[in-house]
Order: structure tokens, then C-alpha cells, then sequence
């Protein structure tokens, strides 16, 4: 029996993973919109994490034919996760965790997609050499000399930053008590910023088209393969998405550097993963090549580790991809929204906050009530609807969490 349910949708096909989780009617015909596309290939694959977004539905996997959404991109162009194990055990954690969290806090910067956030003070050297040596500031260039809007985003201020909203940087303990450092983060300013530019230009463009006024939806203009903003448009996305990940390894290497400041002689002992879930990649699928766009998605190939994480007070997963072609080889990239963050400020208190995040050394202000445990699924649910896609590896949960 499959672990899928069919989305009524005239002609179109919808896959979607929802097994006892609530998905909103809004969100259901985003879905709708995007699977009566001409290009859509074979069948649009939600997830259980599945959710109303900006543009597409976050927790989606479109695959597509000489044709990309960049709105189904988004504008966190890149955002991912990344784990790594250390030799250190839960018994060498002190009771009072709050000077782990403010080390942290001091080593990343963290807070909006603007200048705050970013390097105030100036950027370190190993930082700034990492964008000049790894190519990301000649590859910026050549973006922004073809396209001067994207100029002023100041990305080498933001790589190492964690950024705000839902991006976290979490130590947990697994099941044996092993510490993991885990963290979520994007492309940060840069990304929003290339993101925007092209969402913008697709519309323009698909206006000059007569397709352009049968989209259901304007943020769904797209681009055409072979047209020069479609080559445009990858060379930058996928600038953006080289970015992210580099933006990760350097927020990794400066937590682990502040935890070696508190416990002496551990060593990392296994990367789990790094990897995006709002990206688009070309990838063979049902025989054929096509262009797959995650957002809010994670690949899971046979054999392919990824991160699900839960809510600030929840679970979190390593998981193994079963490589399940219908879902595109993806799963959940994490719980997903139940509510708006305009909901859950106005549904949940401080109190309810802190029993949720009871045990967890965090942030307990009225600044992070939209991120609180109960704004998003039951991580368990969401689990349990996609088992057909992923095996869990490892159980994690958080005892310090990092909020911008």
C-alpha cells in the first residue's frame, strides 16, 4: 500500500505524504495551481511537513520540463541543515547551560537578513578569506556585473551568520547520550536578495507572454530553458545555494570553536550531512531529466543521510532516504507550520512558551512565541506519514538552542 493520499485536483496529479497530519485548505490549492502548470512533470509531491507559503507551498517537490518557478525556489535560496557528531557524552555537560548558549551567541551573529546579524565589527579574516578563496566573491561578480539591482546586499558581512525567523543553531544529545551540533541556515541577505530580483523579472517577463495572464497565480511565472534569464537565473541560484552551504561550514567551524572553549579535547567523530531544502538541481527522475525544485523539501536518495528537525521543544531525526521514486527521492525538511506567525503571537503566552521548551536552555522572550513548539505539526506525525520514505538513524534532542 502506498504512503501517499491523492489531492483532488481535476486533470493534474498530487502526491501528497499527509497521512494523519492537518494540511490547510490554502495550501491545498497552491498545490492545485502548480500541478496544472504545462511543464509540470508527471506529479507534484507534498510532504507532511506541507504548508501555505509565499509564491509555493512550502514542503513541496515540483519537477519540471524546460521550465522553473524561482518563486517555488523562494527567497532563502539554499536554506539547510547541517549535523556533526562529537566525541563528547552528556556527562560531561554542566548543569547550568546558559554560558554554552551566550559562547555561541557571541561566536555567530545572529538576527535579521539586513546588516544586523552580520559582521558589525568587521569581518574576521579566516571568514573573508573563505569568500575570496572559495570563488563565492568572483562568482558574485559576474552575477552582479549582468545584473547590478542584486549589487548592495553585502554578502561577505553575512557568511558565518545564523540570520532570524526559524534558522537555529541546537546542541542535542542522541540516543546514547552522544552530543551532536546541529544548525539551519540559509543564503541569509545575498539569497533574499537574488531571490527577489528574479521573482520580479519572471513576472515582467510572463506578462509580455499571453501565457503570462492564464497563471493562476502571478508569483508562479516562470522562466523557459534557453532563455537568457533562465541561464541567468541558475548561475545565480546556484551561486546562492554554494553560498549557503559554505555559510554553514563556517557557522559550524566558530560553534565548535566556542564549545572547545568550555570543554577541552573532544573531537568531531561524523558529519551527518550538509545539505539544502529550498534549491532546484537537475536530477533524473522516471527515466528522464528534469529540473526539481525543493522548497521546503530534502532529498532522499537510497542510502542519503538528511536532518528533519522538530520545533525548539521537539525531536529531531537523522534520517537514511529509501530512495522512493515517487515522492522524487525527497522527504519532509522538517515538522512545518500548523499556523501563521501572527497565529501562534496571538494563540500562545510566555508561560505556554517556557513549559514547552521546559529543559531546554533557549530564549523565553516574547520575540520567539512565533517559533514556539505548539506553531508547528507533531513532529511524530510527521514521521510517521512519510515511513515509506526515510529510515530514522538517529533520535536527537536539543538541550541548547540558538534563536536570532
Amino acid at each position: 500500500m502506498s504512503g501517499y493520499e491523492l489531492i483532488e485536483t481535476g486533470d493534474a496529479v498530487i502526491k501528497a505524504w499527509t497521512k494523519g497530519v492537518p494540511v490547510e485548505e490554502g495550501a491545498k490549492q497552491q498545490l492545485r495551481n502548480i500541478a496544472g502548470l504545462p511543464f509540470i512533470f508527471r506529479h507534484v509531491a507534498a510532504m507532511p511537513d506541507v504548508h501555505f507559503g509565499r509564491g509555493a507551498t512550502v514542503g513541496s517537490v515540483i519537477a519540471t520540463r524546460g521550465a522553473i518557478i524561482p518563486a517555488a525556489v523562494g527567497v532563502d535560496i539554499g536554506c539547510g541543515m547541517m549535523a556533526v557528531r562529537t566525541s563528547l557524552t552528556a556527562n560531561r555537560l554542566p548543569d547550568n547551560l546558559a554560558p554554552v548558549r551566550d559562547a555561541i551567541e557571541r561566536a555567530v551573529p545572529h538576527g535579521g537578513i539586513g546588516l544586523k546579524g552580520g559582521w558589525k565589527d568587521g569581518v574576521p579574516n579566516r571568514v573573508g578569506n573563505r569568500f575570496h578563496q572559495s570563488g563565492l566573491a568572483e562568482g558574485l561578480k559576474e552575477i552582479e556585473d549582468k545584473h547590478p539591482k542584486i549589487r548592495g546586499a553585502n554578502s561577505v558581512v553575512h557568511l558565518g551568520t545564523l540570520g532570524g525567523g526559524n534558522h537555529f543553531i541546537e546542541i542535542c544529545l542522541d540516543e546514547e547520550n552522544r552530543v551532536w551540533v546541529m544548525l539551519h541556515s540559509g543564503s541569509r541577505g545575498v539569497g533574499n536578495r537574488i531571490g527577489t530580483y528574479f521573482i520580479e523579472e519572471a513576472r515582467k517577463h510572463l506578462e509580455k507572454q499571453v501565457l503570462g495572464h492564464a497563471l493562476p497565480d502571478r508569483d508562479l511565472a516562470y522562466f523557459t530553458e534557453g532563455d537568457s534569464l533562465f541561464e541567468d537565473y541558475m548561475a545565480a541560484v546556484l551561486w546562492a545555494q554554494e553560498f549557503a552551504a559554505v555559510n554553514r561550514e563556517v557557522m559550524m567551524e566558530r560553534t565548535l570553536d566556542a564549545l572547545r572553549k568550555h570543554f577541552r579535547r573532544f573531537k568531531t567523530e561524523k558529519v551527518a550531512v550538509n545539505c539544502h531544502h529550498n534549491y532546484v538541481a537537475r536530477e533524473q527522475h522516471f527515466g528522464e531529466q528534469v529540473w526539481v525544485t525543493r522548497k521546503g523539501a530534502v532529498r532522499a536518495d537510497e542510502g542519503e543521510l538528511g536532518i528533519i528537525p522538530g520545533s525548539m521543544g521537539a525531536k529531531s531525526f537523522i534520517v537514511k532516504g529509501k530512495g522512493a521514486e515517487q515522492s522524487f527521492r525527497s522527504c519532509s525538511h522538517g515538522a512545518g507550520r500548523v499556523m501563521s506567525r501572527g497565529e501562534a503571537k496571538r494563540t500562545f503566552t510566555l508561560k505556554d512558551h517556557r513549559a514547552a521548551t521546559a529543559g531546554v536552555e533557549c530564549r523565553k522572550d516574547q520575540g520567539v512565541i512565533d517559533e514556539t513548539p505548539g506553531a508547528y505539526k507533531n513532529i511524530d506525525a510527521v514521521m510517521a506519514a512519510q515511513a515509506d520514505l526515510i529510515d530514522v538513524v538517529h533520535t536527537l534532542k536539543q538541550v541548547v538552542c540558538v534563536k536570532g
